[in-house]
């Protein structure tokens, strides 16, 4: 099989970036101090039940900060390691269109004022996406590359009310679709590992966004964490978790069912040390990331193998 993303068998995201901007490319996560309608009780209170209190965005840039602030902090941080690039700000915590449009103009803009921001990525609710937010959306990508996150994590119904994700598929295809014809990107976020959920279950997931309109996905091994919700389960006996070797063949079986021009953001996840309870064998994120690598040469799996167009 002819390798075409590099030294990966999987259309890598910094494969994409760097063939779309010619250079590395860094993720610069802020906080932009927003809040969530799963959270305020809008939708719910508490949030999605694996959510922690930093709303996914622990690795984030501190709220309490402006937005320049919180990006030269991080890029001064990534500069150690990496000489020269451009970067993308990234706002990773909470739901970033949940908040005034005057306001939420300001902090994209401040955002991509920065030098050498290329893109502007949003990380999002399907169920915060009004004809406001997306005719802003749509005005920034005309100012840089613009992609959208969508949290969805399954495609299982009966998952999504156990884990209080609080919207129905309905939803989140109508959100794709609205952001499509405003040709936005959109990046979907997929969990692995959730209560009560087999195999087949995580399968179905991916065959069913294979068949729809999206431009990337990044797929998370679930992290039980301190002070979530979900502790109640796992206190419960009401949890169990995958073992590495079961991850590295689910993943694997994922990355040959995903179309070849989907890019894969994200194929494991990050935990604080501090707050991770289970599995402890994700703090090993390099040694994770080899062996998907190596299991995917050692059986000849690449992305788009066993994908089926309809």
């Amino acid at each position: 099989m002819k390798k075409i993303w590099g030294d990966k068998r999987y259309h890598s995201l910094n494969y994409f970036l760097r063939e779309k901007f010619g250079e590395k490319v860094f993720k610069i996560s802020l906080d932009a101090g927003f809040s969530c309608p799963n959270r305020d009780g809008t939708i719910s209170r508490g949030g999605c039940i694996f959510c922690s209190e930093r709303g996914s965005g622990d690795f984030a840039g501190n709220r309490n900060f402006s937005i320049t602030h919180q990006f030269n902090d991080i890029k001064d941080m990534m500069m150690k390691k990496w000489k020269s690039g451009k970067y993308i700000a990234y706002f990773q915590a909470y739901t970033n269109t949940y908040a005034p449009i005057d306001v939420l103009r300001e902090k994209y803009s401040e955002a991509i004022e920065q030098e050498g921001v290329v893109a502007l990525a949003i990380a999002t609710r399907p169920d915060c996406l009004s004809k406001e937010v997306l005719d802003l959306l749509e005005e920034f990508n005309q100012k840089v590359y613009v992609w959208v996150e969508l949290g969805l994590q399954t495609s299982k119904e009966s998952t999504a009310k156990l884990i209080n994700r609080g919207y129905e598929l309905p939803v989140f295809e109508k959100a794709v679709k609205d952001l499509r014809e405003r040709g936005i990107d959109v990046v979907v976020h997929t969990i692995f590992g959730l209560p009560q959920e087999k195999r087949d279950d995580m399968i179905e997931t991916i065959r069913y966004l294979s068949s729809k309109d999206i431009q990337g996905i990044k797929i998370h091994l679930l992290h039980l964490m301190k002070d979530t919700l979900m502790v109640r389960l796992y206190e419960n006996g009401q949890m169990n978790f995958m073992s590495q070797e079961d991850y590295i063949e689910l993943i694997s079986k994922a990355i040959s069912l995903l179309p070849p021009e989907v890019v894969v953001h994200r194929i494991t996840g990050d935990a604080p040390r501090d707050l991770l309870i289970e599995p402890q064998w994700s703090l090993k994120k390099w040694e994770v990331l080899n062996a998907i690598d190596k299991y995917l040469e050692d059986n000849d799996i690449y992305q788009g193998k066993e994908y089926i167009k309809e």
